[in-house]
């Protein structure tokens, strides 16, 4: 069974979607673990965590686990928030980048976490995506 934000759902939050939230406003924790894929519908990973810009509030990056089996070996991403898009159809991420290009992205292990404040870092991972630095 696939992870989703509906699946996720332990407050029923969406279960009445007339009435409660969503999509324009979602539970975090129903997020985790949801798929992303790209525009062709190939499979990229899936969420792990979420990175808050504590000054603004605002989510800055979706940490996204890609390759490896059962959390061993995959490589994490930090995808700027912005680059991501929610497909409330299939419930799942959409990332805009071919699966053979997110192999380059720039990514860390799970005991090597670089410094996402660091602006020099930051600028970096939005230029791989397309984004200007500071685009939430």
């Amino acid at each position: 069974m696939k992870t989703n934000y509906v699946t996720r759902d332990n407050f029923g939050m969406y279960a009445h979607r007339s009435d409660g939230p969503g999509p324009e406003l979602m539970g975090a924790d129903t997020l985790l673990g949801n798929d992303v894929c790209n525009k062709d519908g190939e499979e990229l990973g899936d969420i792990k965590e979420f990175m808050i810009d504590m000054a603004s509030g605002k989510i800055a990056y979706a940490v996204l686990s890609f390759g490896g089996l059962l959390g061993l070996g995959d490589k994490l991403f930090a995808v700027p928030w912005a680059a991501l898009k929610l497909d409330t159809v299939n419930k799942r991420f959409t990332l805009d980048v071919p699966k053979t290009v997110l192999k380059e992205a720039p990514g860390f292990d799970r005991q090597h976490w670089p410094s996402m404040s660091d602006r020099t870092w930051a600028s970096g991972v939005h230029r791989f995506y397309g984004l200007p630095y500071g685009a939430q």
